[in-house]
């Protein structure tokens, strides 16, 4: 009898620890994943938080490459033809984008983001976290038509994005009420003018939009006299900027240096860490706030 009572024990034992390290995993089989192609790093990162491993998503663009200049490869055009799913920002952002959509399936669902947002002069729309949630739910939509199944799972991790957007709006608006300075001196380009605007921060980019020509000589200089004019003690920079130049004009004006993230692009070290786009926001909102002395330190 005793025995019998032990194997009993023994084989819940086993049940219980076969269940807990081998209960089916919440993601799909790798062969059994939908495909979705992202143009970029914002479609990207995205898709992987609102699909949540239903899907298997892969990016075009080469990490810490410039998006607006890019320029696909035949083998880009077989990835976005095999593909359920393609989705970019915008023919603003991407140019290069019109090439791909030729090669589209008949049963790739090609969404732009982007589509549909106020007219702006900078396309890097998703620097508002009202325009990012609008992204969110056009991509969530477009998941869930392309695979009915995984529906519901699409919409709880939309609904746990817009609550990260909800506390990031919160701590921005709190952390930027009460700062120093609300000039932010950017060497790099126009990225950052919806998050001026929503913050009620005043930008000074040395580029345009992108990344596109040489930087002028006389802008540059323009710019290292303005920093002195207005004894700015705080110069934000971007990855995709030619470090020689952030530091020319660190060591002209005396200014420190500190980094702002695009998003568009990132480093290959945050590409393999899956960075999101809640942390990169993060990033950027702590150097804000040094970089601008606020008081909600």
């Amino acid at each position: 009898m005793k025995k019998i009572i032990f194997i009993i024990i023994i084989v819940s034992i086993v049940a219980v620890v076969g269940a807990h390290f081998f209960k089916p995993s919440s993601s799909a089989p790798a062969a059994q994943r939908m495909q979705v192609v992202a143009s970029g790093y914002v479609p990207y990162t995205l898709a992987n938080q609102i699909a949540g491993g239903q899907a298997q998503v892969s990016m075009l663009l080469p990490p810490n490459a410039e998006p607006h200049a890019f320029e696909p490869t035949p083998g880009d055009m077989v990835t976005v033809h095999k593909a359920a799913v393609f989705v970019y920002v915008s023919d603003e952002l991407e140019p290069w984008a019109k090439d791909v959509l030729g090669a589209a399936g008949k049963g790739t669902r090609v969404v732009q983001l982007a589509e549909g947002l106020p007219q702006s002069d900078d396309p890097h729309v998703w620097m508002d976290f009202a325009n990012v949630l609008l992204m969110a739910r056009k991509l969530a939509g477009a998941l869930a038509q392309a695979d009915p199944q995984h529906a519901p799972v699409y919409q709880e991790n939309l609904d746990h994005f817009e609550e990260e957007l909800s506390a990031l709006n919160n701590d921005f608006s709190h952390a930027l009420a009460d700062c120093k300075s609300r000039e932010v001196v950017h060497v790099g380009h126009l990225a950052f003018s919806a998050l001026a605007k929503r913050y009620n921060l005043k930008l000074s980019a040395l580029a345009g939009t992108s990344h596109d020509g040489e930087h002028a000589a006389r802008k540059l200089a323009d710019l290292v006299k303005y920093i002195r004019a207005r004894n700015v003690q705080v110069v934000f920079t971007e990855e995709a900027v030619s470090p020689r130049l952030a530091q020319t004009v660190a060591v002209e004006t005396g200014a420190s240096l500190l980094p702002l993230y695009t998003i568009e692009h990132v480093s290959k070290d945050d590409f393999n860490k899956n960075v999101s786009y809640a942390e990169l926001m993060r990033r950027n909102l702590e150097n804000l706030k040094q970089g601008l002395s606020c008081q909600a330190l």
